[in-house]
């Protein structure tokens, strides 16, 4: 019998906690062995139930959510995390997507979409999946009022390069990208530098969104749940 997928709640509310603690306890596959309210806590906690996943809040009592999520994906590369939130602003999604997170997950929510969320960073944690994602990429390139301006000869991307912007845009982090391409981590790096000097990027998202804009890649195969 396969074990359960272990959690670990953080969130400043305590009717969410327990929320969360009554909606996991419901599903056998799944199991809270730890919470707390506080960013401060969590480190501490986390090291010492060594969860397979970590729901967190955005807003915290004491700390920006996705900063601890940052955090908690520098020391547990394999970790699973959630973030849930109740702003629905696309920089926040983009934010998310930028920290290394698994998955983004609205407090509104169905509780099946929760449950997905935490199955999927139970197996995929370097794989960012997020409902509406791909719709809030096409709005960010919608309202680009200028063309953006790229370096002569710039457009071009080599096949690599390709293969790195069409790995980006699925949502793996770089090191996914480089076990994915069989390349050292150093090596993946300089691709995706690569790729966003040559779109005018300077994060994975403005270069996803500039390669929908210029039709190297589909809205539909972008990151979304």
């Amino acid at each position: 019998m396969q074990s359960p997928i272990t959690v670990v709640v953080i969130d400043g509310h305590t009717l969410t906690r327990y929320g969360l603690f009554r909606l996991v306890s419901a599903d056998t596959g799944i199991t809270v062995v730890g919470e707390c309210g506080l960013a401060s806590e969590a480190p501490a906690l986390v090291a010492s139930s060594r969860p397979d996943v970590v729901v967190l809040d955005v807003a915290l009592p004491d700390a920006d959510g996705l900063q601890l999520a940052r955090e908690l994906r520098d020391r547990h590369a394999e970790l699973g995390i959630v973030v849930l939130t109740a702003q629905a602003e696309d920089d926040v999604l983009f934010r998310a997507l930028e920290t290394g997170v698994s998955a983004f997950v609205h407090k509104t929510a169905p509780n099946t979409e929760v449950l997905g969320a935490i199955r999927h960073a139970a197996v995929a944690a370097a794989s960012f999946t997020a409902t509406g994602l791909a719709h809030a990429l096409a709005r960010r390139a919608q309202v680009a009022a200028e063309p953006v301006g790229f370096p002569a000869g710039g457009m071009l991307l080599s096949p690599r390069e390709f293969e790195v912007l069409s790995l980006l845009a699925t949502g793996l982090s770089v090191p996914a990208i480089a076990g994915t391409m069989f390349v050292s981590l150093s090596t993946a790096k300089t691709y995706v530098s690569r790729v966003y000097e040559k779109l005018g990027a300077a994060n994975r998202a403005s270069a996803i969104m500039t390669a929908m804009r210029l039709g190297l890649i589909k809205p539909e195969l972008s990151v979304m749940a």
